[in-house]
């Protein structure tokens, strides 16, 4: 078949990084609101209480976009400025809505932290107002999905769902951000976040909705914008030689949505997320991608686009690394790409590239033996700490002691009545090397406890929340599952006082183990 080749102007926005900007009438502004003692997480505070946004919304808006990184004023692939990604392409404008609500300069929502949270906040709080919550209700985190859903911006409502669902599963796991300016930090809580006409849409990739990818299993399946990408028929029309890795300089959710706009002129094949590693695929594997940056690249390559931005190697988690190698694999199988490093290349790596990624923080040799099979099996390592182990355990003096059950780990462990605050018992560990882990918890089971206990694990990409039913399966070591957690010597695992059922909280003993 005749391939078309794309218009110039596309052929300008092949490597994925061009954004049109809209001009828009200049509105009177004000100076950027202060840090206060300088800090993102008074910012939050300042910009909560301004405009009655809960706070904790806010901040785990900013955390799923940008980790809470303004990469110096510099914007995203898809516009986005700022620790909240306020945006302004031809289908978001947030910064626009930001600049008129708050009545801030442009420039300060894109360089100061402070203006870019209280810009968000404002444009969060017009949504809240043109929906008609009331007071009550703007106090009730649950009651904003459908707001976080809107700034967004994507009109797909499973793009829509998948990027509301990220900032609430960080409200439910909680999460510890380490910035220049101090931590800022988001106790995790029970969640039932009140979906709307979003409840009868089925999450991204939900099998019985036919959206699986046909050319790699494990892939969701959402078409990019046909002015994006050029349908062909390769192997026939072109051979595929290469495997191209991308950092997306944005977060997966807003690059799928992206991918969907027609003014993008880029996409990519595969988007990787970098929590779970999870697979969308946007163009077949058959059709040309605008992703390289170069045509001819373009017409013999697959492009593989990873979460994050290139300076900050928190989003390269391990799940991510092995997803993104799995598919490599298959890739290079299915089409006789060598797995070679002159087969499997970065952006950067592409002939007339303007582009860094996926950048110096990405592990190429790790990346390669994944690929390859020819990893080394981690040693084996594996620690326990007790309550009672000295200088590895701390809680507060509302915990209690007893050794009423024969369950027990030891001599006794610890207790606590349930309240709506964290108040985190801690498990210190020092971890020898970022990697991946089985957490494990031991409690007594009895009757009156909590069938919620809140776990907290904390990853090299923020807390997760896990929950265990303390009445039953007590007495030996339980599955919190398998995390990459950061080296160093510092609280791991914590057991919180957050829970919205009865009964008595346990705080025993956790045993970490490479994997």
């Amino acid at each position: 078949m005749t391939v078309r080749r794309p218009s110039r102007r596309v052929s300008q926005l092949l490597g994925g990084a061009a954004i049109l900007m809209i001009g828009l009438t200049s509105q009177p502004a004000q100076a950027a609101p202060q840090q206060g003692a300088e800090t993102l997480a008074a910012a939050f505070d300042q910009a909560s209480a301004r405009s009655d946004v809960p706070r904790d919304l806010l901040a785990a808006l900013g955390y799923a976009e940008t980790r809470l990184d303004g990469h110096n004023g510099e914007p995203s692939a898809s516009g986005g400025y700022g620790v909240m990604h306020l945006t302004s392409n031809p289908k978001v404008r947030t910064l626009d809505e930001a600049a008129r609500r708050a009545r801030l300069d442009r420039t300060d929502l894109r360089t100061s932290d402070a203006a870019n949270v209280a810009g968000a906040a404002a444009v969060l709080r017009s949504y809240a107002d043109q929906a008609g919550l009331t007071a009550k209700q703007r106090d009730d985190v649950n009651q904003w999905y459908g707001l976080i859903a809107r700034y967004g911006g994507s009109s797909d409502k499973a793009t829509a769902r998948l990027y509301a669902d990220a900032v609430y599963d960080l409200l439910g796991s909680g999460f510890r951000a380490t910035t220049a300016t101090g931590q800022v930090t988001v106790d995790g809580r029970p969640v039932a976040p009140q979906r709307g006409d979003y409840a009868a849409v089925a999450p991204l990739g939900a099998a019985d909705m036919g959206t699986q990818s046909t050319d790699y299993g494990p892939a969701a399946w959402v078409a990019a914008n046909s002015s994006n990408y050029t349908a062909s028929s390769r192997e026939s029309s072109y051979p595929i030689n290469y495997v191209i890795i991308h950092t997306m300089q944005g977060s997966y959710a807003g690059s799928i949505s992206w991918f969907q706009n027609a003014a993008a002129g880029t996409s990519a094949h595969y988007l990787l997320r970098s929590s779970d590693g999870a697979v969308t695929q946007m163009v077949r594997d058959k059709d040309v991608a605008y992703h390289a940056g170069n045509w001819t690249y373009n017409t013999q390559s697959i492009g593989i686009e990873h979460e994050g931005y290139v300076n900050n190697a928190s989003w390269y988690t391990d799940a991510m690394y092995r997803s993104s190698a799995a598919l490599t694999r298959h890739l290079c199988d299915k089409y006789g790409i060598p797995k070679t490093r002159n087969n499997i290349i970065g952006h950067n790596q592409v002939p007339g590239a303007t582009h860094t990624d996926p950048g110096p923080n990405w592990n190429w040799t790790y990346y390669m033996q994944l690929v390859t099979g020819t990893t080394t099996p981690p040693p084996t390592w594996s620690t326990i700490v007790d309550n009672t182990t000295a200088g590895r355990f701390t809680a507060s003096s509302n915990w209690g002691t007893s050794s009423y059950s024969a369950q027990r780990y030891g001599a006794d462990y610890r207790f606590a009545d349930p309240v709506a605050a964290s108040d985190t018992a801690w498990y210190k560990v020092n971890i020898p090397a970022t990697a991946t882990y089985r957490v494990e918890a031991w409690y007594p089971a009895v009757a009156g406890y909590n069938t919620t206990t809140p776990y907290v694990v904390v990853t090299s990409s923020g807390n997760q929340t896990v929950h265990l039913n303390q009445t039953a399966n007590g007495g030996g070591w339980r599955s919190l599952g398998n995390f990459t957690l950061a080296a160093g010597d510092a609280n791991k695992v914590g057991v919180s006082r957050w829970s919205g059922n009865t009964g008595l909280v346990i705080a025993d003993a956790i045993r970490i183990t490479r994997v």
